[in-house]
């Protein structure tokens, strides 16, 4: 299963969004107009929230900030990941796969968005090591932002047999 750049945008972009909603305490983030070396790969993924209205430019403080829409937009997400943990969270990953693709829905989104929702993305750093990726990428916006994240995410969705 292959991942598009247009499917790295989107669901960076929701991950940027958790992390902009969350308060700092729970690992919440202010997003910087001025983006340093290690949120530079997020500048494709901001410009598209902005002009989807999900986030707009706060110029005074020089920072991102979460617009109504955007917040709207997570509460959406919420409640889609939750439709398809209650859903498929007995089945089996093979079934599951199948039937998502028979809706003509992203098997990969329905992932990404279940890992998301349980906070399983809240430390990449951690989730690489679990999941014995080497070598691990420190820099969370460069691992969110790259094919190697979304490829390891498609492994879960292989039929075992």
């Amino acid at each position: 299963m292959s991942v598009t750049h247009d499917q790295i945008l989107n669901y960076a972009g929701i991950h940027v969004l958790k992390k902009m909603d969350l308060k700092p305490a729970d690992g919440g983030i202010q997003m910087p107009v001025i983006l340093d070396a290690a949120l530079a790969p997020l500048e494709d993924v901001l410009e598209r929230l902005v002009l989807q209205g999900r986030l707009e430019i706060d110029r005074k403080r020089q920072r991102y900030a979460l617009t109504k829409a955007g917040l709207q937009y997570i509460g959406s997400l919420i409640d889609e990941a939750e439709a398809v943990i209650d859903e498929f969270d007995e089945w089996e990953t093979a079934d599951m796969v199948a039937e998502l693709r028979a809706r003509n829905l992203d098997p990969l989104r329905a992932r990404f968005l279940w890992g998301w929702y349980q906070g399983e993305f809240d430390d990449l750093v951690q989730f690489q090591e679990r999941r014995g990726i080497e070598p691990v990428e420190y820099a969370w916006a460069h691992f969110i932002t790259s094919p190697a994240f979304y490829a390891n995410l498609a492994l879960d969705l292989e039929d075992p047999n």
